[in-house]
């Protein structure tokens, strides 16, 4: 029976260029060189540091960019209230990668809500599709990427 997983992964190499993309653009630019503007990656937890609040939105502006340029989806960033103490202001970002048990819920309702001849079902941190048909699984595809969730969804492993 073919089938099809959706799933939400981070290519966590393109995230590390991307940090490293912004921080070599940091300490060029004019109105951010010599200050303590970075980014710094520790598994999916990218912490920015800048000389106060704004410093820091422009610093996360600049990593925005850089993701949708290597290809990942900016909306898999969970950005944190900034830290400030003095004039160093900090600032985590968390990565989301998986999907979460209501958003797994919303997904299969929406394929049970198409009334598709196929089947969805929560397995762990991703959604198995399947159906009799070929034809089935990508018009479900298609209804899924219709639904604009709030997270980046990709569909792999899929199998005739």
């Amino acid at each position: 029976m073919p089938s099809f997983d959706i799933v939400s992964e981070i290519d966590k190499h393109e995230l590390s260029n991307a940090v490293d993309q912004s921080n070599r653009e940091i300490s060029t630019r004019f109105d951010l060189k010599g200050t303590p503007a970075k980014l710094e990656l520790a598994d999916l937890t990218v912490t920015v540091t800048g000389e106060g609040e704004f410093q820091a939105k422009q610093v996360i502006d600049i990593f925005r960019n850089k993701l949708v340029k290597r290809g990942l989806d900016p909306n898999c960033m969970d950005v944190a209230e900034a830290d400030i103490t003095g004039k160093i202001a900090k600032q985590s970002i968390i990565i989301r990668e998986g999907i979460e048990q209501a958003l797994a819920k919303k997904v299969v309702k929406c394929i049970k809500d198409s009334k598709m001849k196929v089947q969805a079902s929560i397995q762990g941190d991703k959604v198995r599709v399947t159906g009799k048909k070929r034809d089935d699984l990508q018009s479900a595809i298609a209804v899924i990427k219709e639904a604009e969730f709030e997270w980046p969804l990709q569909f792999n492993n899929f199998r005739d």
